[in-house]
């Protein structure tokens, strides 16, 4: 791995979605703007809110996509390619079914069913190999009611939960943006809020 260059945080634009549960990578790029005092700001270019600010002396640029979610590729495509950003240089924070609220979990790459995963993967040539922050949103047990959990807010025992594992992964991005992968592994997998 390389050390992290962007942090994009997944969710749909709009107020309606704001504090759902679709929206969990876009609440951790604010709150991580919010924690190191930076603004984000509308970039037509980028398609996406974007922000600027150094985590121990590197240099990381913040985008929240103002795509839908299914679209997500072509703001981080566009980021990417004119900073010229390697896809191993990214990270992706995104809402997970398979993690019950209060965790969040690193990997490196691998296949995804998550639909702005999969686009992004289609926007950088197929290449999977960025990071990924995978916030547990939990799963509502039946398949056929998931489009309706993701697109409504957890109620507040849950959010806060979900809320709590942002707020540890925040603790933990200065040491995954400087790329020490096991380290910050470790310290994020062994978190569980209560």
């Amino acid at each position: 791995m390389s050390k992290v260059k962007l942090i994009v945080g997944l969710g749909n634009p709009g107020p309606e979605y704001q504090s759902t549960r679709h929206n969990a990578g876009a609440i951790f790029v604010e709150n991580l703007a919010s924690h190191f005092n930076t603004s984000l700001k509308f970039e037509a270019k980028f398609f996406g809110f974007c922000g600027r600010l150094s985590i121990q002396g590197q240099d990381v640029r913040l985008l929240i996509p103002t795509t839908y979610m299914n679209n997500s590729g072509k703001a981080v495509s566009a980021l990417a390619t004119f900073f010229k950003i390697l896809p191993d240089e990214i990270l992706v924070a995104y809402d997970e079914l398979d993690f019950p609220p209060g965790v969040a979990k690193l990997k490196i790459g691998g296949s995804s069913t998550q639909n702005g995963i999969k686009d992004i993967v289609k926007s950088l040539a197929n290449q999977k190999g960025f990071l990924r922050l995978r916030i547990g949103i939990g799963h509502p047990g039946d398949r056929s009611k998931v489009t309706g959990h993701v697109l409504s807010k957890a109620p507040d025992a849950q959010h806060n939960k979900m809320l709590l594992a942002i707020e540890h992964a925040i603790s933990c991005t200065p040491v995954i943006v400087n790329d020490d992968f096991k380290a910050a592994q470790q310290e994020l997998h062994s978190f569980k809020a209560e």
